[in-house]
């Protein structure tokens, strides 16, 4: 028991510390009433007078943000529902015993998540040049599309696991096409796992910065394009306000994804209803 406890509370509170320190500096930050990155002598002490929400209005009045949002909502959504459709055939394909060679597919079709980002950005450039999709809103889609799908495959996947295959087979015996049994019978069951997999697809391209760098062009700007930008040729502490949207953001859709978590158990058995 005493393991137990300095496990839970030292370690894994040490553990957890270190990785949220940074996001807990950068939320204070983003209400300074100065244009600086550091803490101000008012902040410090607490006062009023050092705390604004300037930062937070130019985002929400800036021209050059709002486009960039804008561009980032128009990509990410059209990413995710590519990645969703894609990943969830592939896992449900690749679920199936009879299929050759399944090992090797998997691993070529989860490789985005293991080759390094800047390789995968690069090769996608050369590619999308020579198909005329370099510089395109539908070649920054598929990109995205393409770093998403893993997350959807890896989530599809381990919901399958626990899968009663009898209940596909009772519905064929009944008269049922595999399209009526997959919409009827088998998606039921496994929309957690897709809907987890959408929402990690969607925070992908949500917050990708490297593939859109060399496939977007000024149209595409997204917002951490934006902010990237921002950190290079003009610091501005809107950053700052930026970065605690984004933080807020996440926070829900993990929420989202925790809550989906357990519904899943409940469904599936592994928890009590």
């Amino acid at each position: 028991m005493l393991w137990h406890h300095f496990f839970r509370i030292g370690i894994c509170g040490f553990i957890f510390f270190f990785l949220i320190a940074p996001i807990l500096t950068i939320i204070p930050l983003s209400f300074n009433a100065e244009d600086f990155f550091t803490f101000t002598k008012q902040m410090l002490a607490l006062q009023p007078e050092g705390y604004s929400t300037k930062h937070y209005e130019d985002f929400f009045t800036n021209s050059d943000w709002q486009n960039a949002l804008r561009n980032s909502f128009m990509i990410a959504p059209a990413a995710t529902i590519l990645a969703t459709a894609f990943g969830t055939l592939a896992a449900i394909g690749l679920s199936q015993s009879h299929v050759p060679f399944r090992r090797a597919i998997m691993a070529v079709l989860i490789s985005p998540m293991i080759v390094p980002l800047i390789i995968s950005a690069a090769g996608m450039y050369f590619f999308y040049s020579r198909i005329g999709l370099q510089g395109t809103y539908w070649g920054v889609v598929l990109a995205h599309a393409a770093l998403g799908t893993p997350f959807v495959i890896i989530t599809v996947t381990a919901t399958l696991v626990g899968f009663d295959r009898s209940l596909t087979r009772a519905a064929a015996n009944l008269g049922a096409n595999p399209v009526t049994t997959f919409f009827k019978v088998q998606m039921p069951l496994i929309v957690p796992g897709v809907v987890s997999g959408a929402l990690f697809a969607f925070i992908t391209s949500f917050d990708e910065v490297v593939v859109v760098l060399f496939l977007g062009s000024a149209a595409q700007k997204t917002l951490p394009w934006q902010m990237f930008t921002g950190l290079r040729e003009q610091i501005s502490p809107t950053i700052l306000a930026v970065a605690t949207i984004m933080v807020a953001i996440s926070i829900v859709l993990l929420t989202v994804l925790e809550m989906l978590r357990r519904r899943s158990e409940r469904l599936r058995g592994l928890a009590p209803s």
